[in-house]
């Protein structure tokens, strides 16, 4: 289940992709446009900053930009970052994998078989779907 956290980090990221221009925007614009809770949406933003998905401003006119082209960005990299890995089960995860405690083998054990392909198709949809890509249809449909 996607976690308010992750559901927020996309919704804030969608307002800085649907922007007409890429200038910063700052944190009480995007928490405003997105409905979130503006301290929130600050530690959010910050774990979003380690690893260059935003990037932050200084100044009078600072704030927020995306740290890439919001094409570049997926949501599986969102995810990621503010939930962790794709994976339902250590066993399968790419990124952390570890053999769950209880696992008597793992090349015989069908719950592990099951959640790899699970892991698979969702990792296939969430990488191939882009803020921007979700950006221009949420423009098309007035909603940006």
């Amino acid at each position: 289940m996607l976690s308010q956290k992750s559901h927020y980090a996309l919704r804030a990221l969608l307002v800085l992709a649907g922007r007409p221009d890429d200038g910063p925007m700052q944190i009480a614009e995007i928490a405003d446009a997105a409905n979130i809770p503006k301290k929130f949406l600050e530690q959010i933003l910050l774990e979003l900053k380690k690893p260059g998905i935003v990037r932050s401003h200084r100044g009078r006119s600072g704030g927020y930009s995306l740290g890439r082209a919001a094409k570049d960005i997926s949501f599986a990299d969102v995810l990621r970052v503010t939930d962790g890995p794709l994976a339902l089960t250590p066993c399968v995860s790419v990124m952390a994998y570890r053999k769950c405690d209880d696992c008597f083998d793992e090349a015989t054990c069908g719950i592990r078989k099951v959640m790899a392909v699970a892991r698979d198709a969702t990792a296939q949809a969430l990488e191939s779907r882009s803020l921007g890509a979700a950006a221009a249809q949420m423009r098309r449909a007035g909603a940006l």
